[in-house]
């Protein structure tokens, strides 16, 4: 309390536990901002704002693992491609950076958090005395026709799931983390090729929303730490896109007309 709020109602209504700021003093997380600085990674610091501590040094590797995994998909995705057309227009940066973020909704950008509450369903479907794959056929059926996390429209094998699911994999052997959600991922991708006449293997957003999942963050935040991953790839794409001078881009060639409906 203090003579400009005497009662500290002011104050009270903005407590946090992120972050203290006075004159002369920055903490986040109860941590000088100044021990912080040039000791700790970008990866370990998203992790101590988002759960009040440092991971130790395996986990903080597959954190970053998984946030570099998903920087950029190219022009293909929307994100991506409004990001660039959005820098032509004279909106700045920032703008740029905005508009494309928030088009990360459930159809792009999402399948992190669905796949992790999948597998969540899943894992509590067997701790209730469910065999594993009776609970994941159970949840594939209950769940959207798209399995959220597995199959991609470009790639017959997503080249990122391979070196991520190894660090889990390595993970769950030292016992950095338990591996409980990576053995009902590979039950849902072995339940998926089994039913089809090819594979559907999991995909970048299976594999992070795994080890997002094994690191003990919870489905939203799956979705959270997509979309600040991936706005590393929109920054650049936008900054490019700045750099080539374009004006008023729009999605397709000004050669080409779109189909009228009459």
């Amino acid at each position: 309390m203090t003579d400009i709020d005497p009662t500290g109602a002011v104050a009270g209504w903005w407590a946090t536990a992120v972050s203290r700021m006075e004159p002369g003093v920055i903490e986040l997380r109860g941590r000088p901002v100044q021990d912080l600085i040039g000791t700790t990674g970008l990866g370990s610091m998203i992790w101590l704002m988002l759960r009040g501590d440092l991971p130790d040094p395996r986990r903080a590797r597959l954190l970053e693992a998984a946030l570099v995994a998903a920087v950029d998909h190219g022009p293909q995705a929307p994100s991506i491609a409004i990001a660039r057309m959005a820098a032509t227009c004279g909106v700045g940066l920032n703008n740029a950076v905005a508009s494309a973020v928030n088009t990360l909704g459930d159809a792009h950008g999402g399948a992190g958090e669905q796949c992790v509450r999948l597998l969540d369903e899943i894992l509590a479907e067997e701790a209730a005395g469910t065999a594993l794959e009776t609970a994941v056929e159970r949840a594939v059926r209950r769940g959207p026709r798209y399995v959220p996390g597995f199959g991609h429209r470009f790639h017959p094998r997503d080249p990122r799931r391979d070196p991520l699911l190894a660090l889990v994999e390595d993970a769950v052997r030292d016992g950095a983390v338990p591996g409980d959600h990576l053995r009902a991922g590979l039950a849902v991708e072995a339940h998926l090729a089994a039913k089809g006449s090819k594979p559907i293997p999991m995909n970048i957003d299976g594999a992070t929303a795994i080890i997002y999942a094994e690191l003990g963050f919870p489905a939203p935040l799956a979705r959270g730490l997509f979309v600040l991953s991936r706005s590393i790839g929109i920054l650049a794409h936008a900054w490019e896109e700045t750099q080539q001078g374009s004006r008023n881009k729009g999605p397709i060639p000004r050669s080409i007309l779109p189909a009228y409906l009459p």
